[in-house]
């Protein structure tokens, strides 16, 4: 009698106190944006671009210095996101370009755990309707499909505005809209309306939000009354020295496009209405936020390319299409409520294949080792451990661009504070220390040749091991 009595009073007592309720699974929100340079924001060091709401983020976060992307354009970046892979594995760019239906993409590892599934925006990993978001393990899927960039930012979004600007296909799921409706605001629209609607009908599911901005992609259109404010911003700054180099193909040298500032700006009030949202909701203390860019700034073109160039990285060298640090080095901020200190800041290195287990552990579902083969987990990081990322960083961008952004075909490896360049077909190899050296100005090869011989040994097993792609 008296141990039965002992049993009534633990069970009402749990059930009083929620005792025995397993913890609930937090959200995630993975905010990506498109072509957004490690500079293009406030807290990392611009001048021009206004970026209050990521500022905050970082201010109750952890922002990364040393983050980087898998490969320095859309589609490779985007294939490491859902597969925890570097995208040489798969031949990407080179032998493929979209996403193999047979992967078990972050999303599905969610899903599978129970998570509901949103995706928003730019996908730019299918051909054909298997490889679509909704096959891939999202329940939901708004404007996702195979285009790169919209024909217009502005509704009718499927009617190019911009002279000159070729359209990449059309967005699905965004046929009905409002004249002049800008494409950022809507697409948070959607993603603010899933957030009420999924907290008010199932609030005890845990969700995934994965909001792709098409923004700051090309083609640069942005709100006038934006526009205007950088113009005016602009007159009250000066800048030293040249416009333009000629370095890398062609370079920009300043963030003075009052256009791709006005984009910035429109991309950043999205976050904040995502935060807004999550805040209102009463979602926001048990959510993680990551936010993240799929590679550098477009700052580089062909040195004989008039396109027009959105931002510069420097100091970094160069931009997008390149291996050097302004392609690949990216903003990343990360809240973990609960977790996470406030205004972090941390150098610990970071790269595209890393975020799908770091997500699965923050949110306690197990680890796929066979699927994420190049991902290691930053939770530990973001629990305030100082610990190094184990293994080697490698990189293979074996379709160069030379006349759009001037790039040449590549191979890169970084070992700890080294970072090789095998530019094969030119048959010459670059060698910095990126720690004493972040801006790749001084090419060590020739003096430290034992180590550039050693270093490329390593990248040229990589390649073998991985087959990778070389045309």
């Amino acid at each position: 009698m008296k141990v039965t009595l002992i049993l009534m009073i633990g069970i009402l007592s749990s059930v009083a106190f929620g005792a025995a309720r397993p913890p609930a699974r937090p959200n995630v929100v993975f905010f990506l944006v498109d072509d957004m340079g490690w500079r293009d924001s406030s807290c990392y060091g611009s001048e021009f671009y206004e970026t209050p709401n990521l500022d905050r983020l970082a201010q109750e976060g952890v922002r990364f210095t040393q983050a980087y992307t898998s490969h320095p354009r859309c589609v490779p970046a985007r294939y490491s996101f859902m597969t925890g892979k570097f995208p040489a594995r798969a031949g990407v760019p080179g032998r493929n370009y979209n996403l193999d239906s047979e992967e078990f993409t972050l999303a599905e590892a969610m899903k599978a755990g129970g998570y509901a599934t949103f995706f928003a925006g730019k996908w730019h990993l299918q051909k054909t309707e298997d490889q679509a978001p909704e096959n891939q393990g999202f329940d939901i899927n708004i404007a996702g499909g195979h285009a790169g960039a919209p024909p217009s930012y502005f509704y009718p979004y499927n009617k190019t505005r911009l002279a000159g600007h070729k359209t990449e296909g059309g967005l699905t799921g965004l046929d009905e809209g409002v004249e002049g409706e800008y494409l950022t605001d809507r697409l948070t629209d959607e993603t603010v309306q899933f957030l009420e609607a999924h907290h008010a009908e199932k609030p005890n599911q845990p969700f995934l939000v994965y909001l792709s901005h098409y923004a700051v992609h090309t083609p640069l259109e942005a709100k006038p009354e934006l526009i205007a404010y950088y113009e005016k911003k602009l007159k009250g700054m000066s800048f030293d020295g040249l416009e333009f180099i000629q370095k890398d193909g062609t370079t920009k040298m300043r963030q003075d496009n009052a256009v791709y500032a006005a984009m910035v700006q429109s991309m950043d009030e999205s976050l904040g209405r995502v935060m807004a949202t999550l805040k209102k909701l009463g979602l926001s203390k048990n959510t993680i936020i990551v936010f993240t860019s799929d590679h550098g700034g477009l700052s580089n073109r062909g040195a004989t390319n008039k396109r027009p160039l959105a931002t510069s990285n420097l100091p970094l060298r160069a931009g997008k299409g390149h291996c050097y640090e302004g392609g690949i080095r990216v903003p990343m901020v990360v809240k973990w409520p609960g977790i996470t200190k406030a205004g972090v800041i941390t150098d610990r290195v970071v790269i595209g294949s890393d975020h799908y287990p770091a997500i699965l552990e923050m949110v306690g579902l197990p680890f796929r080792p066979q699927q994420h083969l190049d991902g290691v987990s930053y939770a530990d990081t973001l629990k305030g451990k100082e610990v190094e990322r184990p293994g080697l960083l490698f990189w293979h961008s074996p379709v160069g661009r030379p006349t759009s952004t001037g790039d040449t075909s590549c191979s890169v490896v970084r070992d700890g504070d080294w970072k090789l360049f095998d530019f094969y077909d030119e048959n010459r190899t670059e060698l910095y220390n990126v720690i004493a050296d972040p801006y790749e100005a001084n090419d060590l090869s020739v003096k430290e040749p034992q180590r550039a011989k050693e270093l490329l040994e390593k990248l040229r097993d990589w390649k073998q091991d991985i087959s990778a792609f070389t045309k």
